[in-house]
């Protein structure tokens, strides 16, 4: 197992672990600075072989933030391994996050965060943003690095393989394949407005967990994206009114 770097803006460095058994590429991110954030801690499997890679970016006690999209394995499984290898971290999720979870899995009392509010790693600001069931659970949030216009986009456009590090291809079709094949996303009435809120921010960037960096036209990405999910939902509401 290999875990690579890769600066994918100024500062922001992507740490990339390909899986063989679910054919899915991991993702975490540093965004360094005078107070160093980790968005993403990763599954426990991994944490050897990841906090090795962030070794060589910063020593492992310079890390001020750890957070996460949402309370699952793959987001937050080695937040404790984390906390205990970086004395002066502190995890910041989602305030209804660490109500009715990380409040009790964490070692130490994390930091909640409301929608909007701001963690500053020195001349990053890296941006909270509550995003309820999108895609997964009642916790779900997503971070927004102002600076460079990086939209830190979680389970969003997830695709399944080994990919390069970087694209410009078309990410909605992949995405909407890994949906088809897992129906990973809740399908709410305000899982489209949210993806539209998230286009709203006219990221640069998209830097999903689980498929390459984006660097094309990524307001288009997420509407399209969007689009899909919203058409998906109108379809299974037409199934269940035929099924009545």
């Amino acid at each position: 197992m290999d875990t690579t770097i890769t600066e994918i803006a100024p500062d922001i460095y992507r740490l990339s672990t390909y899986l063989d058994e679910p054919n899915l590429i991991m993702n975490q991110f540093v965004v360094d600075g005078e107070e160093p954030l980790l968005f993403h801690a990763g599954q426990r499997a991994l944490f050897p072989v990841v906090s090795e890679a962030v070794g060589r970016l910063i020593p492992l006690d310079r890390l001020r933030w750890i957070t996460f999209g949402h309370v699952e394995a793959d987001e937050c499984g080695a937040m404790n391994s984390w906390l205990a290898a970086a004395p002066n971290a502190e995890v910041a999720h989602g305030a209804m996050g660490c109500f009715v979870q990380v409040n009790d899995l964490a070692d130490r009392a994390p930091r909640p965060l409301q929608h909007g509010d701001v963690l500053e790693t020195g001349s990053r600001r890296v941006r909270h943003l509550d995003t309820p069931h999108v895609p997964h659970g009642w916790d779900a949030g997503l971070i927004f690095e102002e600076t460079t216009q990086t939209l830190f986009c979680g389970d969003l456009f997830t695709a399944f393989g080994h990919h390069p590090t970087t694209t410009e291809e078309e990410i909605v079709g992949p995405a909407i394949a890994a949906e088809d094949m897992g129906s990973a996303t809740c399908l709410t009435p305000a899982l489209g407005p949210t993806i539209r809120g998230l286009a709203d921010l006219e990221p640069l960037l998209l830097a999903p967990m689980h498929a390459p960096v984006f660097t094309g036209d990524c307001v288009r990405s997420l509407q399209d994206l969007a689009q899909a999910y919203e058409e998906r939902m109108a379809a299974e509401a037409a199934r269940y009114r035929e099924a009545e």
